[in-house]
């Protein structure tokens, strides 16, 4: 891959790609943005880089793991596999976005109080995923639940958990749908 338009291997179509830039407009945790970038720029990059939003991780550059799960218009994306120009218009939510006046957000409670989480690097993607599972689902039990998080990787806890801690606040958080 080629990154710099003077690159001599490039030829001038080439080079026109390489500098062509995307204007976005996006929702990113309730704040209008505008951005101009690469089309090449995955939405994790944007989200990390020039938003400063590193609660979003990037795990496996694969959508194998889940650590850089965001909510796209209310549901779970994995961002490593996103281009931002396919976001365009969206409304994007970030782990950043669930505290609110120093109150965490009844799923983030939920994994502490059940100690649903050790090393954490993957607790923001199963957070954001496990809220995206309980919005959109009907009702949860233990085997929709693993299920419904089956593609956001846990390296620690054996996920029994996480299981858990979905389960205590579900029927809070759906009474809010």
């Amino acid at each position: 891959m080629h990154d710099h338009p003077n690159d001599p291997a490039l030829g001038p179509e080439d080079r026109a790609t390489v500098t062509d830039r995307v204007a976005l407009e996006l929702t990113i945790n309730g704040t209008d943005t505008r951005f101009t970038v690469e089309p090449r720029v995955l939405l994790v990059q944007l989200l990390r880089e020039e938003c400063g939003l590193t609660g979003t991780k990037i795990g496996c550059d694969t959508s194998s793991c889940g650590a850089c799960t965001v909510l796209v218009d209310g549901h779970a994306s994995k961002s490593c596999t996103l281009l931002a120009s396919q976001v365009q218009g969206s409304t994007i939510e970030t782990i950043e976005h669930l505290e609110q006046d120093g109150e965490l957000h009844p799923m983030q409670r939920a994994f502490h109080e059940h100690h649903a989480l050790q090393c954490g690097f993957c607790t923001p993607g199963m957070i954001m995923a496990a809220i995206s599972l309980v919005r959109h689902s009907g009702e949860l039990d233990a085997n929709t639940i693993r299920t419904g998080l089956k593609g956001n990787v846990c390296r620690c806890t054996g996920y029994q958990k996480i299981v858990e801690a979905v389960l205590s606040v579900a029927p809070e958080l759906e009474r809010e749908r």
